[in-house]
């Protein structure tokens, strides 16, 4: 589904419920968009990471992980390009083909991405690989595209981060924003560990074409109110049972997909397994656990 064509009063500065409970969240944050819908629509996917101790190796194929869609009973999946055999069009276009005649939609694509660069040449490299990815995912049929901030480098403040990453992902979305395809810039550590900072940068790239792919687990922190705080320009959605990092930490879903469901979001909330079981056994548990959920508070 593609989206309007953007306005420029879409993201502008605005306070939000949750910036309170949030230390050093700025008062007046990006404002998302507008919507005359609020009713909660909760889809579930996954992503193909879920399945990368296959898919790296070649034990599975991406037409393989398409089909396990149907074995999984989910709405959609999410394409993790790093194991794409090529961005040919005759190669995208078959796995779109696949997709179809198999009822499955692409939730989006996900590539990696470096934007926080402090070097402008660094930066125009960044913004030639959105833009090439973006025309991949258009041959895919999809609409969303999962980019990375990245880390912030050594002596930089969160400020300039901020700068660099926006500048980045702005001319990225106004490269997008033609093909009617939503970039999700990520919340992985890096510039993008703490929700102060992804608000920040939405709001200089300032786009309807500008996202959040909300990762439940990376956050700096107590995740729940920075969880509260993004949902409103929530994208797509990552789904994880733990917290990253050193001392992971059992998510509560439940709580999670609350948040969710009072900030209004309709989208998909993709697994992204990253447990110790074989992802054949692991990945199904979480997928149970998902739709659970989501038919429960989801309003369709």
């Amino acid at each position: 589904m593609k989206n309007p064509m953007p306005r420029r009063s879409f993201l502008q500065a605005a306070g939000i419920a949750a910036a309170g409970s949030l230390a050093g969240m700025p008062r007046a944050t990006a404002r998302p968009p507008e919507s005359t819908d609020k009713r909660p629509r909760l889809l579930t996917g996954c992503c193909a990471y879920s399945y990368r101790a296959y898919l790296q190796p070649g034990k599975m194929t991406m037409e393989e992980f398409i089909l396990k869609a149907i074995d999984l009973e989910i709405d959609g999946v999410d394409i993790t390009t790093y194991w794409l055999k090529s961005t040919e069009p005759e190669y995208l276009h078959s796995l779109r083909h696949l997709a179809f005649k198999h009822g499955i939609p692409f939730s989006g694509a996900a590539i990696r991405t470096e934007m926080c660069q402090p070097d402008p040449a660094k930066r125009a490299e960044q913004v030639e690989e959105i833009k090439k990815w973006v025309d991949a995912t258009e041959l895919l049929g999809a609409s969303h595209l999962r980019v990375f901030g990245g880390k912030i480098p050594e002596g930089s403040t969160d400020e300039q981060a901020v700068e660099w990453t926006a500048e980045t992902m702005k001319q990225g979305c106004d490269y997008s924003a033609q093909k009617g395809i939503t970039l999700g810039i990520e919340s992985h550590g890096g510039i993008t560990a703490r929700a102060s900072n992804i608000l920040a940068i939405l709001k200089r790239v300032d786009s309807p074409y500008a996202g959040c792919n909300l990762d439940i687990s990376h956050f700096d922190g107590d995740p729940y109110p920075q969880i509260e705080a993004l949902v409103p320009y929530a994208t797509h959605a990552h789904i994880k049972s733990m917290t990253g990092g050193k001392n992971p930490q059992e998510l509560d879903l439940e709580r999670i997909w609350k948040l969710f469901a009072n900030g209004g979001y309709q989208g998909f909330m993709s697994v992204e397994y990253e447990g110790s079981e074989d992802a054949m056994t692991g990945v199904p548990k979480i997928i149970n656990q998902v739709k659970e959920l989501c038919r429960k508070y989801s309003s369709v």
